[in-house]
């Protein structure tokens, strides 16, 4: 299944910034339209966050960043767009007003995505001619990281259109779950509406403050909910028996007054100075940006560490990195085609905030970063990926050697150049060069690897096809000059 190459956004706002965040940050060419004088401005915040916050997401070399172009009508930003995500106000008329403008100028084959977070897809699709197209998909805010996006189809949606969805989505890293069927506010806002509910109860009868309330969700069941959702947690509190316990235990608890879900307080301005008040006194000493960077940095982190532990939400960066290394070594599986008259390219990037020192330099451990991404970039050129790992084989590092030759500092463009010295038998021996974007050397990495096999962690023989374009590699490369600084050792005089 072909996965978009050309995006438009329709809406700018806080959604329709991340959306146009999370597609640059992958690659994706953006156009984007909003009537608003001041989008690009109010966007670019936003931008920035997610910038941030990708420099930590991941060790994997990321995308080169994709291009946004701010368009002047939603013709101009529809036009030949395979794929088309409208986050307007949520208001029927306007929504229906811009698919009524994407229809007139947009592909017939193209994808209509819907953000609104209740509307079901069936009254949007109402004045459509392709209704077949239109889905809904549903992020959350931060959408440059939050992984879920729930995918709805109306009754006029065809279901290539859903499996289109699933597969653009999972590629940008995100984990689509398709509501089987269409409901008002979908799953998650209808959870989200409870405990918000009960929460303004709870602060409007004096029960708790805002701080309090929110110190028990994220001290509390937040952490829980975190990794392991509602059902699988009360599974856990039923003990040995399970969720039967559970729910015999405390399924009783139902038909007691605990709850005022079915009424809602009264909303009036007391209230919201009772609710704006508290929240001012718990947070207002912070501005809204450097809540959201806090809010990004723990995300990242929370991500990580169930990465880590291999569950939740972490498998899906898993999964999300592994697409990013093996699409970090230029043209993977199509060796042939590149040109070994000179040094490869195995990376290039700019350097993230987290890699530099007090004197905003990268620091000597991320040289050997850049190095050791370079050679799995340039082992996965010769077939060495994740296929072939699984498979039982593998290149072990056994020496490296690291020449510091100048200073590079933060957001800099730097590439990695690689040349194989020798390659033949069980050994590989490559030779990196760091390069700022200006052309500078920065440093110098050797690296010497032995091919084992990971089932008895025994040095052993490549597969032949590995030993083949190994082959070819090394006739390239064994005509280039051999490069200055190979060889060296520790201390030796200049």
């Amino acid at each position: 299944m072909n996965l978009p190459a050309r995006v438009a956004c329709i809406g700018g706002g806080v959604i329709g910034a991340g959306w146009v965040a999370r597609l640059i940050e992958n690659g994706l060419d953006v156009r984007i339209f909003d009537s608003a004088p001041d989008a690009r401005q109010s966007m670019q915040p936003v931008l920035e966050n997610a910038d941030r916050a990708y420099a930590r997401l991941t060790m994997a070399q990321r995308p080169v960043k994709g291009q946004l172009q701010f368009c002047s009508s939603i013709a101009d930003a529809v036009n030949g767009a395979d794929w088309v995500i409208e986050s307007v106000p949520e208001r029927l008329d306007v929504k229906r007003s811009v698919y009524e403008a994407v229809e007139a100028h947009a592909p017939q084959d193209c994808i209509i995505a819907s953000s609104t977070s209740g509307i079901m897809p069936t009254d949007l699709q109402q004045d459509m001619q392709h209704p077949e197209r239109l889905i809904v998909a549903h992020p959350f805010n931060p959408v440059y990281l939050l992984p879920v996006v729930e995918v709805v189809g109306g009754k006029g949606t065809a279901a290539e259109s859903i499996e289109r969805a699933q597969a653009f989505y999972a590629s940008l890293g995100m984990k689509p779950i398709q509501v089987k069927r269409e409901i008002e506010a979908f799953v998650a806002d209808r959870l989200l509406e409870a405990i918000w509910r009960e929460s303004l109860w709870l602060i409007k009868d004096g029960i708790c403050t805002t701080q309090e309330l929110d110190d028990i969700v994220r001290f509390g069941f937040g952490l829980r909910y975190a990794q392991m959702g509602v059902f699988e947690t009360y599974r856990i509190a039923g003990g040995e028996a399970g969720m039967r316990h559970f729910l015999a235990q405390f399924g009783p608890c139902l038909t007691w007054p605990w709850t005022k879900l079915m009424d809602v307080p009264e909303y009036n301005d007391e209230l919201v100075d009772l609710i704006a008040g508290q929240s001012d006194a718990q947070s207002g000493h912070l501005d809204i940006r450097e809540l959201e960077r806090i809010r990004d940095d723990n995300l990242v982190a929370i991500m990580q560490a169930l990465k880590a532990n291999e569950w939740g939400a972490g498998l899906v960066l898993a999964d999300y990195e592994k697409a990013l290394f093996d699409a970090g070594a230029r043209n993977t599986g199509a060796v042939d085609a590149l040109d070994f008259s000179q040094p490869v390219q195995t990376t290039q990037r700019r350097i993230p905030p987290d890699w530099t020192d007090y004197n905003n330099h990268m620091n000597e451990a991320r040289y050997l970063q850049c190095f050791g991404d370079a050679t799995d970039a340039f082992l996965r050129m010769i077939g060495c990926d994740a296929e072939y790992i699984a498979s039982g084989g593998s290149y072990f590092t056994a020496e490296t050697h690291i020449r510091h030759l100048d200073e590079v500092g933060v957001n800099e463009p730097v590439n990695t150049q690689t040349q194989l010295i020798a390659g033949a038998g069980k050994k590989l021996h490559v030779f990196h060069s760091l390069y700022h974007g200006d052309g500078r050397l920065l440093a110098t990495g050797e690296h010497l690897l032995i091919h084992v096999s990971l089932q008895t962690r025994a040095a052993c023989e490549p597969s032949d096809a590995i030993v083949q374009k190994l082959a070819m590699i090394t006739d390239h490369h064994a005509r280039l000059p051999v490069p200055e600084g190979a060889g060296r050792f520790v201390g030796q005089p200049r």
